[in-house]
């Protein structure tokens, strides 16, 4: 049987205090990714632009970093991070579920594929606020 791993990325809004990853992140959209998340895998993650790969009940310092900031080398150095701790933590049958803007997915596509993971972007293509929309459609508050 496969299992499925989603993939969920950290937001610019956190909670000011150390807790655990699910709980820092404080905004509408990443509360709908990680209920779809919870939803839809067998085990889901964070994508950090500091940490890397966050277990959900690992507790953390708030931070302020972004992708979306980082020149290309060090985004290139993030994604190799991200991929070593992947490699600890998705079986080789697993299909992984990418809750993540370009920027955070880009480089672990093609790596996740050369190793013969199936890989699905559920929201590809949608404008954060179309995304929003979507995910409130299928998790009503």
């Amino acid at each position: 049987m496969t299992t499925r791993i989603a993939l969920v990325s950290c937001v610019k809004h956190k909670r000011s205090v150390p807790s655990p990853a699910r709980d820092l992140y404080q905004s509408s959209l990443f509360r709908g990714l990680r209920k779809y998340a919870e939803a839809n895998s067998d085990a889901w993650y964070i994508l950090s632009a500091k940490y890397g790969v966050l277990q959900p009940d690992q507790v953390v310092e708030p931070y302020e970093r972004t992708l979306n900031k980082m020149g290309k080398a060090d985004q290139l150095k993030w994604a190799e991070f991200v991929q070593e701790q992947l490699d600890e933590l998705i079986p080789p049958d697993a299909m992984v579920i990418i809750l993540a803007g370009q920027r955070y997915r880009e480089h672990l596509i093609p790596y996740l594929r050369s190793r013969r993971i199936e890989v699905v972007v559920p929201l590809e293509g949608l404008s954060f606020g179309k995304q929003l929309h979507r995910l409130k459609e299928m998790f009503p508050c």
